[in-house]
């Protein structure tokens, strides 16, 4: 599980290409590191990968034809930064909100709009999955839990404060990118419910 605060970026130092999968080498920051072993779950723009080699501070991430696929992973290059979240633990503060780490979606960075110490971007989704948005709820982007600011059929718009573009990737994202999303997993649930019920109550 994952809480949608993003630790930092780390760079794609270097990257195994096999046919249909990918390795991705990643140096990753002194307060990253410890306690890294083996196994473990690593959110890259939001998407849960597993360690499989660790030497130093180099640490290794294999991604499958399905991950390349759903997510942006794929059309990363080296040089490149990702964002960066350690799997959540007991007792640790959710200051964002519960993640699985399971992209749902790429969305489209449709405009960028900069005013004094803020940035609004709007995006759009793919259709199916624009009823799971609504102002003021939860959605990852890139792995960073944000609020809602504002829907328009299947775009919408975050608002970010300088310390998010401080931490994370968005500093730099520009119309035309592909962001990796994750819907609310309580928002989905709900959303589906109703509708199934309602679907059901339609047909008696």
């Amino acid at each position: 599980m994952f809480t949608g605060i993003v630790q930092g970026t780390a760079e794609v130092v270097a990257i195994e290409e096999k046919q249909n999968f990918r390795t991705h080498i990643l140096r990753l920051s002194a307060e990253l590191l410890p306690g890294i072993e083996l196994g473990a779950s690593i959110a890259h723009n939001g998407c849960c990968l597993t360690v499989t080699r660790v030497d130093g501070d180099l640490v290794s991430f294999d991604l499958m034809q399905e991950t390349l696929r759903v997510t942006n992973l794929g059309q990363l290059k080296v040089g490149d930064r990702v964002n960066v979240e350690r799997a959540a633990r007991f007792g640790d503060e959710i200051g964002g909100h519960s993640m699985s780490g399971h992209i749902i979606a790429l969305a489209e960075v449709l405009e960028v709009i900069d005013t004094p110490n803020n940035r609004t971007v709007w995006f759009r989704l793919p259709a199916e999955y624009a009823r799971y948005v609504f102002t003021k709820g939860y959605i990852g982007i890139d792995g960073c839990s944000l609020t809602i600011g504002e829907v328009k059929g299947d775009a919408f718009c975050v608002h970010l404060i300088p310390e998010t573009l401080q931490r994370t990737n968005l500093a730099w994202r520009k119309a035309g990118d592909a962001i990796n999303i994750e819907i609310d997993p309580q928002t989905q649930a709900i959303v589906d419910t109703v509708e199934r019920v309602m679907a059901q109550r339609g047909q008696g």
